[in-house]
């Protein structure tokens, strides 16, 4: 008889710092929690149920479902974060075939922003009304060049987490914007001391596939995208108690059994912790000067299969976001289920796809109006997670600046035009 079950990649024995956490009534470290096989496993036979339901089932059954699914927890209102992007590094020690906005050191783009940039464009996001600012950056990329290292030494840092710490800092102290950052992979130490000075944190899981770590694949010699790096990532979030966003890349040559393996996955982690606030589903799009310049992109049906699928898997309180600005059709994402734009900002570019650029605030408000739909603006944090055990006390108290957007019953409010 076959078994059933599966691991989607086999588990790791690094050490791990000795956090405490009650599960089941018992205290637990982390490392238990990293090492449990049960929140590592999926079943196979799941995985072929939603295979066979995706290959099967007329489209639009499968939207209808996810769309009522949408409708029954958050109503006929998509949302959206007024943002402003802070690329604090473009530097990174991976090597995505399909990524623009890495430069490599020797580069004349490559750059570590300074404070003084970082508070010019905090404050310009805040002076056009922005309440979130993202942060950015390449992973780790002075574990591999000396270039960023001895920079980040000029300034009197071993590591450019601990730099990323201070500029939330910075940010907290001199404007009223909540920093949500995306620093990729993060031990439990970087997570804890990130989470003093920032509403919330996010990282694409993008997929669980180890196939496309090997040479020739979008992953090959990124130390970052190992599967199991991003995976105990999310359980740590999740032990530390960070609202978090993730999602997974479509088009990069993963199968729908994995897109499926990592939506399971994710859902099996948020039932553990609790803690995923998003969803993203985001396309692959082509590039000039990249590795996968010829690589096709996923057609629109195979968004709406995966939005759909995503709503239908995911438990119904996590936002199921889309990026408006990487499909000229985004209208028919709302139908597929999203509730969600994810962050939009109407001063700086998207850096990750700078080709494509945001749509305009007030013309999308007019497009959701016409299919029945409200367009609200929200926070990086969602009110749910707004309590003492998800946020600092630094970052609660820095949120009664937008305390119209905190009420757990109102925890959106109507987009304010520009």
């Amino acid at each position: 008889m076959v078994n059933a079950n599966c691991y989607i990649i086999a588990l790791s024995d690094q050490p791990c710092h000795s956090w405490i956490y009650i599960l089941g009534g018992k205290m637990t470290s982390l490392s238990t929690h990293l090492n449990d096989k049960e929140l590592w496993k999926i079943n196979k036979d799941e995985v072929a149920d939603y295979r066979y339901m995706v290959l099967n089932a007329p489209l639009e059954e499968l939207i209808d479902t996810a769309s009522n699914k949408r409708d029954d927890h958050w109503g006929k209102v998509i949302t959206y974060s007024r943002k402003i992007f802070v690329p604090l590094t473009n530097m990174c020690r991976d090597t995505c075939s399909y990524c623009t906005f890495v430069k490599h050191p020797d580069d004349p783009d490559a750059k570590i922003m300074s404070p003084r940039e970082v508070l010019l464009s905090a404050r310009e996001g805040e002076n056009r009304g922005c309440k979130e600012l993202l942060f950015s950056l390449g992973e780790k990329p002075e574990n591999r060049y000396a270039k960023p290292k001895r920079a980040l030494e000029s300034m009197g840092y071993d590591a450019m987490t601990d730099y990323l710490t201070d500029m939330c800092k910075l940010v907290i102290e001199k404007t009223s914007l909540l920093p949500h950052v995306n620093a990729g992979t993060l031990n439990e130490y970087e997570i804890m001391k990130l989470k003093n000075v920032c509403a919330s944190m996010g990282m694409m899981l993008e997929t669980t596939s180890k196939r496309l770590t090997k040479k020739g694949g979008p992953h090959y010699a990124c130390p970052d995208k190992v599967p199991i790096q991003r995976i105990r990532t999310l359980i740590t979030a999740g032990y530390c108690k960070v609202p978090f966003t993730t999602g997974i890349l479509i088009g990069i040559g993963e199968t729908l059994e994995e897109r499926i393996e990592a939506l399971l996955l994710i859902e099996k982690i948020n039932n553990r912790y609790g803690h995923i606030q998003e969803v993203i589903i985001q396309n692959f799009q082509t590039k000039p000067n990249i590795l996968m310049s010829k690589h096709p992109e996923p057609k629109l049906k195979e968004m709406l299969q995966t939005i759909a699928l995503a709503r239908i898997i995911l438990n119904p309180t996590i936002s199921i976001q889309a990026p408006p600005n990487l499909e000229k059709k985004h209208l028919e994402y709302v139908y597929a289920g999203i509730n969600d734009w994810g962050g939009i900002s109407p001063v700086t570019k998207d850096f990750i796809n700078p080709q494509h650029p945001w749509p305009n605030i007030n013309l999308l408000e007019t497009m959701i109006n016409e299919i029945g739909f409200r367009l609200m603006e929200r926070l990086t944090i969602y009110p749910k997670f707004n309590t003492q055990d998800f946020l600092s006390k630094t970052i609660r108290g820095h949120m009664l600046k937008h305390s119209a957007y905190l009420h757990p019953d109102n925890n959106l409010k109507e987009v304010v035009t520009a």
